[in-house]
């Protein structure tokens, strides 16, 4: 699933809605497939299934868009393993950030951005902007003006 969403990544954001539309099917396919195995094993850590298909695990939960029931348990099983070591803070957070976004509440980490203005990053609204570093040296992103850099265009 990893390699099937690095391939088409490229389509999401497309001006063809023929491409977004493939994009859409194969993230809700991707979402399903998490669903279930989530049902039956709950988080895929890596202990359960190793570290690359924990790691497509998250990045599945990640684009899960418009699956915010898949989303939501995710987060919900993910913050059970990080509380017992067995998954990564930092992801948990890309992946609490992107529910609350595609919820319309406001994100804690400041890890989703919503645009481009005057060539700066601007992130979809942030709880308590002025802590927006504090939280995220809390699970290990680095801080904000570091991490957008690489947005800002080139």
């Amino acid at each position: 699933m990893m390699a099937e969403d690095a391939a088409a990544a490229r389509l999401a954001n497309s001006p063809d809605l023929a491409d977004q539309a493939v994009w859409r099917r194969l993230t809700t396919r991707h979402g399903d497939r998490l669903a279930e195995i989530m049902a039956v094993h709950g988080w895929p850590t890596e202990a359960l299934v190793g570290p690359d298909a924990a790691k497509a695990a998250w990045l599945v939960a990640q684009h899960a868009d418009r699956q915010l029931d898949v989303q939501r348990r995710a987060v919900e099983l993910m913050t059970a393993a990080v509380s017992d070591g067995a998954a990564s803070a930092r992801d948990l957070a890309f992946l609490q950030d992107r529910l609350a976004v595609n919820e319309g509440r406001e994100q804690r980490y400041g890890t989703q951005i919503g645009a481009v203005t005057d060539g700066r990053p601007v992130p979809w609204p942030c709880e308590e902007p002025e802590r927006l570093d504090e939280r995220r040296a809390e699970v290990g992103i680095e801080p904000f003006d570091e991490y957008t850099a690489r947005f800002a265009p080139r």
